[in-house]
């Protein structure tokens, strides 16, 4: 998902990946999914085979912890501000855990083609030192709608399959 405003001279963009399932959600599919494994499980208890149980449990913490980490990477964002004569970007979950200043007349924008349709163009942002790739998890429709976003604030200096930069 790709948002956009602009306040006071200051335009923000903020990239972050489609949230299609909420926690809560998760937590009813672990519930839904536990319910048989354990049924399942306390039936051969039941019969004497008690070495089930402890792998039910397993199976049920991994489950819970594959869902747990898939829902903390999809609140990862990047947070991208153009104020007058500086671009920041901020990467990071819950609060920016890289944060870059770029000076803004020398920072341009670099686009490496998809190399499949399904698959959404490469984004950098970059100046004589620094290239940041953004939006690296979003969708094709939604990096298109980034790098529109971008194309805005910036100019390109390269488009093709080769822009590495000899610094």
């Amino acid at each position: 998902m790709v948002n956009a405003s602009e306040h006071d001279q200051k335009h923000v963009i903020v990239a972050q990946p489609n949230l299609s399932a909420s926690w809560k959600q998760n937590k009813q599919l672990i519930i839904f999914l536990s319910i048989p494994s354990i049924g399942a499980a306390l039936f051969f208890w039941s019969l004497g085979a008690w070495p089930i149980l402890p792998f039910a449990g397993l199976e049920i913490a991994a489950l819970s912890a594959s869902l747990y980490y898939v829902h903390w990477k999809l609140h990862f964002k990047h947070v991208i501000t153009f104020n007058g004569d500086t671009v920041r970007i901020d990467k990071g979950v819950y609060a920016p855990k890289f944060t870059y200043t770029l000076p803004r007349d020398e920072t341009s924008l670099a686009i490496r083609p998809e190399n499949h349709p399904w698959d959404g163009p490469e984004l950098y942002i970059q100046d004589r030192t620094h290239s940041i790739r953004v939006g690296e998890f979003l969708n094709r429709d939604e990096c298109l709608s980034l790098q529109a976003h971008l194309k805005k604030q910036l100019r390109i200096s390269a488009f093709g399959p080769t822009f590495n930069r000899n610094l």
